[in-house]
């Protein structure tokens, strides 16, 4: 009655094969498309953008890169942190040695310049993997907010350390700096947020990600059969790593607009990226956004339940907070490893058959 595919069929190999096989799938992708790009704008404002719609867009590009690297290939990481800080510094540097290239390229070339680091330190990844993969990607973290904060030219030799991003503006529009409009900073976030989602996806789908896979499943059956270990192991570190660059890039220039290194790109930014797709789900573009969505809105919620409604202290709502996260985590390991995109799918196959019974 509500999800059917009575009458949908396909007659060419071009249809079946289409992200969105099923009709009402790709109509409900439409709907979502055109109120995110066309009635959102208009009813958003500062607190919805800063608290929610902004962090959300931002985190969804950074969970999809570590799900293509994790959730697709298979090789842990526990460096996020490290890599959406070297997006926000290649950006910086780039605003402040180039004024006159628009900030839209900026943040591109900032995530090409983290994909370059993510291969450089991908390279362990060809002779080890499991926990010890885990390790030297954590020694990454470390290294790069280490290096960020010991070396003055990063942050042009200022005094506190601290690099702010200076007003840019897109077709006139300041989408950086502190004279910005909350819809300009949606959109121009939204539209880095859907072309990763659409290249991540037809990635995924594709015969890269296929090699991506069978690496995951099983590395040494996927090199018998003609699987080359070394390009895709390296191509996921470095299309991670560009998205996580991206979100770093926009984190910085266009979310908070003045950062410090070793508070927000620390271990913890590593792990709550980390947290996203496992909860959302590994090996899903839909779980990344659904995991970037349930840790964005569950500071909201609890702050809105515990602080506004029941007068509890911000400090022991925060303790909630990592409570439910961890509790969480731990349920969705044992219970249902494939997240909330796993739910969503027997949800679907419910509504498929209601009224009968499974």
């Amino acid at each position: 009655m509500f999800y059917r595919e009575a009458g949908d069929f396909s007659t060419t190999y071009s249809q079946d094969s289409q992200t969105f096989p099923i009709k009402f799938d790709r109509y409900r992708y439409y709907v979502v498309m055109a109120v995110a790009f066309l009635v959102v704008p208009f009813l958003i404002n500062d607190y919805w953008a800063n608290a929610v719609m902004l962090p959300f867009l931002i985190y969804a590009i950074a969970a999809i890169g570590l799900n293509i690297l994790t959730g697709y290939c298979g090789q842990v990481s526990l460096g996020t942190g490290g890599f959406m800080a070297v997006g926000a510094y290649a950006c910086y540097k780039l605003m402040t040695a180039m004024p006159d290239v628009n900030i839209f390229f900026h943040v591109i070339l900032a995530g090409g310049i983290t994909a370059i680091v993510g291969v450089l330190f991908g390279l362990p990844s060809l002779r080890i993997k499991g926990f010890y993969l885990a390790v030297a990607t954590l020694a990454a973290q470390f290294f790069l907010v280490w290096l960020f904060n010991r070396v003055p030219w990063f942050y042009n030799y200022s005094a506190s350390g601290q690099i702010s991003s200076p007003e840019r503006t897109v077709f006139g529009i300041p989408v950086t700096g502190a004279n910005t409009d909350a819809w300009a900073t949606y959109l121009f976030c939204l539209v880095f947020c859907a072309g990763s989602a659409i290249i991540a996806r037809n990635l995924t789908r594709g015969s890269l990600g296929r090699t991506w896979m069978a690496i995951r499943d099983m590395d040494i059956a996927a090199e018998i059969i003609g699987v080359n270990p070394l390009r895709a192991k390296l191509t996921a570190f470095a299309l991670s790593s560009f998205f996580v660059g991206v979100s770093g890039a926009l984190f910085f220039s266009v979310y908070l607009g003045a950062v410090e290194v070793g508070e927000v790109f620390g271990i913890n930014k590593s792990f709550l990226v980390l947290f996203m797709v496992i909860i959302g789900g590994l090996g899903s573009i839909f779980g990344s956004f659904a995991g970037a969505a349930f840790l964005v809105l569950l500071p909201v919620l609890l702050k809105l339940v515990g602080v506004d409604m029941l007068g509890w202290a911000t400090d022991i709502v925060a303790h909630i907070q990592l409570v439910v996260v961890g509790l969480l985590i731990v349920v969705f390991l044992i219970m249902e490893p494939h997240g909330l995109a796993q739910l969503w799918r027997l949800a679907k196959e419910k509504l498929r058959l209601w009224p009968f019974p499974h």
